[in-house]
């Protein structure tokens, strides 16, 4: 939305909770992941959050202040001239032909439309892209099984040199094994809910702080309500449980309590839209390059959470090289007056597992959103923009798009 405004583009913002930044404010998700090229706005984001300097894997990175956040979002937003509904689920979209023109928002005072040139779906599930038909896909291919959703939660009083463990790829030791083998083994004696065995942990800015993502379940379509009622009431359980297991367990959280959970479901995968071009595993073994690139050096391991158990689906999840992601997939396929952006962009499920972290949704987002600007401006389709042009704005802002 900041991306679009500050082109000049007339500018609302549909925002479904009262306050901004989703996951990293609403569901308590950090650190903020994944690393693209430097330059875009997602340098400016995390300075203006306090946790410049990280590494992809969130290996040095301290989590940012929640409530801080909220604060700081809405000012970039509101300090950019964008128009905000607050508390206002999109409920539909308004369509001429196979052409989105707007949506239908449900505010306190009762549905309404409001009407676009173009629309950016970033809704995470693809709620707009849906609502107009385009073609999606969920799940790994096979039995379409989606990652299993999650209740971060931050504790407080920790000692300050207690255990952390960021996750599979760290090999830290704990009494002399490693601490993700104790915690699978205690799972499997009762001492941790079943699917709950990786006990991943990232330090605070506050001294005796950490945000604890461990909490899993498997089975859930987060874009069904009883589906999302059934996580939830087992998840805030299982956070009783893990928090136990620190206590009696684990050296340094002998005195620890939670100190806040998220209002809302941790869901890593639902609908992937199928765009001009698909996103897939080959591109981020060899660090594909492409003429229309838009976020350059995305990076960020293949993180596919068990959809079927605990820990990783694929044991060590896969490295990646640095790779590009291209304008095409920001474009669904056969649905005018529309822009992807964020984890519903076109690409694999192996795919997927990389660029949904906060970093490379940031990049994508301003891409998204001046190519919004742009189109509208012109009075074109997205799908009929010259990349080129959203290269040039991301170029003169000072990102940069080629090695």
């Amino acid at each position: 939305a900041v991306s679009a405004a500050r082109l000049g583009a007339k500018t609302a913002l549909v925002e479904r909770y009262g306050v901004l930044g989703g996951n990293l404010t609403s569901g308590l998700v950090a650190p903020i992941l994944g690393s693209v090229a430097p330059g875009t706005m997602r340098d400016e984001l995390v300075n203006l959050l306090g946790v410049p300097g990280s590494d992809e894997e969130g290996q040095r990175q301290l989590t940012h202040n929640f409530e801080a956040a909220k604060r700081t979002l809405i000012e970039f937003v509101h300090n950019a001239g964008v128009k905000l509904h607050l508390q206002t689920p999109v409920v539909d979209v308004l369509m001429e032909e196979n052409r989105v023109v707007g949506v239908v928002i449900g505010p306190k005072s009762g549905l309404c439309a409001l009407t676009a040139r173009v629309v950016v779906d970033a809704s995470g599930d693809g709620d707009a892209a849906f609502f107009a038909g385009a073609e999606f896909e969920m799940g790994r291919p096979g039995d379409a099984r989606v990652q299993p959703v999650t209740l971060t939660f931050k504790l407080e009083n920790v000692q300050d040199d207690a255990l952390t463990c960021i996750g599979e790829l760290d090999y830290v030791q704990y009494n002399g094994e490693r601490f993700l083998d104790y915690t699978t083994r205690m799972a499997a004696q009762g001492h941790l809910p079943r699917d709950a065995a990786s006990v991943r942990s990232f330090r605070c800015a506050n001294p005796g702080e950490r945000v604890i993502n461990t909490t899993q379940m498997n089975g859930i379509n987060a874009l069904d309500t009883g589906d999302v009622e059934h996580a939830e009431l087992e998840l805030r359980g299982q956070i009783d449980r893990v928090t136990e297991f620190l206590r009696k367990h684990v050296d340094g959280y002998q005195r620890c309590r939670v100190k806040s959970t998220p209002t809302t479901l941790g869901v890593r995968e639902t609908r992937r839209f199928m765009g001009g071009y698909v996103l897939d595993d080959e591109d981020l073994r060899s660090g594909r390059r492409f003429s229309d690139v838009v976020v350059h050096n995305a990076s960020f391991i293949v993180d596919i959470h068990n959809p079927t158990g605990s820990a990783q689906a694929e044991g060590v999840p896969e490295k990646v090289k640095p790779y590009d992601i291209p304008y095409r997939c920001l474009v669904p396929a056969r649905v005018d007056g529309l822009l992807l952006s964020g984890r519903c962009i076109s690409g694999t499920h192996r795919a997927h597992a990389s660029y949904r972290v906060m970093s490379i949704c940031m990049a994508i987002g301003e891409a998204s959103g001046a190519a919004a600007a742009l189109a509208a401006r012109a009075r074109v389709e997205p799908r009929s923009l010259d990349p080129r042009l959203v290269q040039q704005v991301l170029l003169s802002r000072g990102a940069a798009l080629y090695d």
